[in-house]
């Protein structure tokens, strides 16, 4: 049995073991890494664990702390809970319009060239804090911005674009990028009306935000089905309706009435926000080094106010993106993507290599960077796809969709920041259907994608 083959089954058993037993999967993943690492990389210890750690997402820790550290503070203070209610106000307190504002305002960001992490970044604190006050399924509206996200991200002048643009073009292949960007689109916006049934939605049709501040004493959420509901940590308990305050250390969890005015402290919050915003959207600025950034600042004019801010931060949600992350970098690292690619070229009937191709993509992307296996499949399948035998943009414009709609995933930079906006009392939930539907993405994407544009062969 070669390496590759055990590291994925080291993979799958961690899953398990994770699944069955409270054991976080980023820990379990870590071990993988070191026993993995220890029979592939060579060299002293120091050596093996430098190359595990080549592999650890830096930039991905510093987003999720620096994001969830700024917006505790945002939190504490009411500027987020003026947010949600100038979002309510906007559409005549209609709580159904909410998700798909999300879902539009994220799109649009994505698709004028924003980076798909710093666009979920942004717009997913406030989206999930709309969510809390106003009764809205979090993994809802979490999957509404997250789809946004992919909907507007193949545009021309995306980032997700212009990397499979640029990869096309350079392997001498024709190409579509208008045709990339409306499969995209149409896709997502379809796929979110069906997460929005399934997760609730038809529950928002004619609520108001009045109808909502007359029943706060009690608060269910639906639990992706009709006529579900569900209470605090899916026992049945009613959960309190609170302001977005944060608890810990310092802060103080209240019913208040809704803050619809600016103080110094939520005006300066609000000034950190759009630069934390403009910084990462107008100049491409990491968004994590921004947050922490504008978090300490923050921090720095109210000391006092702030010092349970740092404990907000969703730190084992943090170890468990990152320690997955690391285990599959390393997979990259030693080879077993590239294996898995030789693979598919040694089948003989286009289609299917076609087929097994997308899902590679949408299983791999669930865990790594998306550019990266846009930058990686693409060239995997030009021998074929030079051939004639499968058409080149149905099959480019089916791996795109297939490796872009499982960001929903936990393990990815988008789910991973959905889940640490949540509050810790809806955070398990919001993780584990999270993961259940991002998952059930790379079953279905790649095989519906497939079906939709690479068999007919019109493409």
């Amino acid at each position: 049995m070669s390496v590759h083959v055990i590291a994925i089954l080291v993979l799958v058993a961690a899953f398990v073991v994770a699944t069955v037993l409270p054991i976080n999967l980023g820990a379990l993943s870590l071990v993988a890494a070191l026993i993995i690492g220890s029979i592939v990389l060579s060299g002293s210890p120091d050596d093996v664990a430098d190359g595990i750690f080549e592999g650890f997402p830096g930039s991905l820790f510093v987003i999720l702390v620096g994001v969830t550290f700024l917006f505790a503070i945002a939190r504490a203070n009411g500027t987020v809970d003026w947010l949600v209610n100038v979002a309510v106000r906007a559409v005549g307190g209609r709580i159904v319009l909410i998700p798909w504002i999300m879902f539009a305002v994220t799109g649009l960001l994505t698709a004028f060239g924003a980076v798909v992490p710093a666009a979920v970044a942004i717009i997913a604190p406030i989206g999930l804090s709309f969510a809390v006050r106003h009764r809205i399924n979090p993994a809802l509206m979490g999957l509404s911005i997250i789809n946004g996200a992919s909907a507007g991200g193949f545009s021309p002048i995306a980032i997700f674009g212009v990397i499979t643009n640029t990869v096309v073009a350079e392997n001498g292949l024709p190409g579509s990028p208008l045709l990339l960007f409306l499969g995209s689109l149409v896709f997502n916006l379809l796929l979110n009306v069906v997460m929005f049934l399934l997760f609730g939605g038809r529950q928002l049709i004619g609520r108001t935000a009045d109808d909502d501040h007359a029943e706060e004493g009690t608060t269910q959420l639906a639990d992706g089905g009709p006529g579900a509901a569900r209470g605090r940590a899916d026992k049945g308990e009613p959960r309190r309706a609170t302001t977005s305050g944060a608890t810990g250390a310092g802060f103080v969890e209240t019913e208040d009435p809704a803050v619809t005015t600016l103080d110094l402290n939520r005006s300066l919050t609000l000034l950190a926000l759009l630069g934390v915003a403009v910084g990462a959207l107008a100049f491409q600025l990491d968004v994590g080094l921004l947050a922490v950034t504008a978090a300490v600042l923050l921090s720095l004019v109210a000391p006092y106010s702030y010092k349970g801010a740092i404990a907000q931060v969703a730190w084992p949600t943090v170890l468990l993106i990152c320690g997955i992350v690391t285990y599959v970098n390393l997979l990259q690292k030693i080879g077993t993507i590239d294996f898995l690619g030789s693979e598919v070229a040694a089948i003989g009937v286009p289609l299917l290599a076609a087929l097994v191709i997308c899902y590679i993509g949408g299983a791999v992307s669930a865990f790594a960077s998306t550019t990266g296996i846009l930058g990686a499949l693409i060239p995997l399948a030009v021998p074929f796809l030079l051939a004639g035998h499968v058409g080149p943009i149905g099959l480019i414009t089916a791996l795109a969709i297939s490796a872009s709609v499982v960001d929903s995933s936990p393990f990815s930079t988008s789910g991973a920041l959905v889940v640490a906006n949540t509050p810790d009392e809806e955070r398990d939930y919001v993780y584990r259907r999270l993961m259940r539907w991002g998952f059930s993405m790379v079953l279905v994407a790649p095989l519906i994608t497939w079906l939709l544009l690479v068999v007919p062969g019109w493409l």
